[in-house]
């Protein structure tokens, strides 16, 4: 039997502007997408000023997009993305089937069958992530005691989260990959980023995910409305037979039913969930606030 969780989400963003905005074009991409471990029943996206226009459309990796406009003066904004979802968590039995990731770099090479020809796209350098040797030695050191490429991604996992500080005030959202591999420091992104670094200079396809992470309050204690945040983790191409799977280095684990998958690309600059253009504002103040509500 598979195992499932049920999620409610709420993720809300909110600005306010010391001066007033006479414009803003932004586009989001919080809309969860149905995939093989997540299925979405409900989203639902309030924005306070109501846009003048709001379209909604793919992009190319699938992920959904709300793009929209305020053509009126205004001196906040607020976006709440309420979504309800069941998360999968991967079959045990599918993954032990998996091939030897030196294997796998070589069928993916040489694009055996059309299903690596899709994944290849995730081996190649993206606006965020640069390949190099000293990516690869980093990894290889790691993973070729091990011949699975479930096995070997697991070791790097572990390796980069006892390697790496998570430290907020290490990075921001501009630091590069290879500064955070040289700091060993960093938060969620910068681990996703040099993990999937490492891989991809192996010649293994992997994808930057974002979503959300459930949290656990300490013992004796209620859960805190709106303490969750967003996370990122990373998804390998583990063959045909398999598929893809994810892992999370910031917290040494392989994604499960506690990972909630929304949007995926090559790197954090594919998939931001809020991006756009403001004419005016001054000084914006920013609050960012996440609920990830357990229904079972």
């Amino acid at each position: 039997m598979t195992q499932t969780a049920n999620y409610r989400i709420i993720h809300e963003t909110a600005y306010r502007y010391s001066e007033p905005v006479a414009l803003c074009q932004n586009q989001l991409r919080m809309r969860p997408r149905n995939q093989a471990k997540l299925k979405c029943h409900s989203c639902e996206v309030e924005i306070d000023p109501a846009p003048a226009s709001i379209l909604r459309h793919p992009d190319y990796y699938g992920n959904m997009v709300d793009s929209f406009s305020i053509e009126s003066l205004h001196q906040s904004l607020l976006v709440r993305v309420t979504s309800r979802v069941t998360v999968s968590a991967p079959d045990a039995e599918n993954l032990a089937s998996a091939p030897a990731w030196t294997e796998l770099a070589s069928m993916v090479r040489r694009g055996d069958k059309p299903v690596d020809w899709d994944a290849r796209e995730f081996v190649f350098e993206s606006p965020r992530i640069e390949l190099s040797p000293k990516f690869a030695d980093y990894a290889r050191e790691i993973m070729q005691p091990h011949t699975s490429i479930v096995d070997a991604v697991d070791a790097l996992t572990k390796h980069i989260h006892n390697d790496f500080r998570y430290d907020t005030q290490a990075t921001d959202v501009n630091t590069t990959t290879e500064d955070a591999f040289l700091m060993k420091a960093g938060v969620c992104q910068d681990f996703a980023h040099v993990q999937i670094a490492c891989l991809r200079s192996l010649g293994l396809p992997t994808r930057y995910i974002s979503g959300y992470l459930r949290t656990y309050p300490p013992e004796g204690e209620p859960r805190l409305v709106g303490s969750d945040e967003s996370h990122a983790w990373i998804s390998v191409y583990a063959g045909s037979e398999v598929g893809w799977v994810d892992f999370d280095p910031t917290n040494a684990v392989r994604a499960g039913t506690d990972h909630i998958p929304m949007c995926l690309g090559r790197d954090y600059d594919d998939i931001s969930p809020m991006r756009g253009i403001v004419m005016g504002g001054g000084q914006p103040e920013l609050k960012v606030s996440v609920d990830v509500l357990p229904l079972d």
